[in-house]
């Protein structure tokens, strides 16, 4: 794992009133997880305030940022902080940036793919598997279905690997 990978940890939505500020769609755990950063994009960007929008995003001005127009021009712009700088984690927590990217291999030991997403549809975590083939697959992150992962390979029980 590249340790010094930028993370995403949010995108700029759009512009917010007239005097720079831009609306965030954050990746993260809220606007306190974000809060913790200052710079952004290999410092490229000073975080100067923060507010929660109250919709599950936030409201942010930036210091080279200062017109709507300059505003405007940061829509679709990932919000990135180099992977070293995210808190360490517990046992059993993971980054998704950690996993993306990854192989997958069954319990059995057949190469199953790439882990190419990570959704989260309400009920925990599912890892999206690119077959070598273009085939994909998803599989809950739990520990029934993902007995372990590490900084090489995501090892998923072969029974959740089948193919249909």
């Amino acid at each position: 794992m590249a340790v010094d990978r930028p993370v995403t940890l949010a995108a700029v939505a759009g512009a917010h009133g007239v005097t720079g500020e831009v609306r965030l769609k954050l990746f993260g755990e809220g606007v306190d997880a974000l809060r913790r950063y200052r710079a952004f994009n290999d410092s490229s960007l000073t975080l100067t305030k923060l507010r929660d929008d109250g919709k599950g995003g936030a409201i942010a001005r930036f210091a080279e940022v200062t017109d709507r127009t300059a505003a405007e021009k940061l829509r679709g712009t990932a919000l990135t902080v180099p992977r070293s700088a995210l808190p360490p984690l517990a046992e059993g927590e993971y980054y998704h940036a950690d996993l993306l990217g990854l192989p997958a291999v069954s319990t059995d030991g057949e190469e199953l793919g790439e882990c190419i997403a990570i959704d989260n549809f309400g009920a925990g975590d599912v890892l999206e598997i690119r077959r070598p083939d273009g085939k994909r697959f998803m599989v809950p992150m739990r520990a029934e279905s993902v007995p372990e992962w590490d900084a090489r390979r995501i090892v998923i029980t072969a029974a959740y690997a089948a193919e249909d």
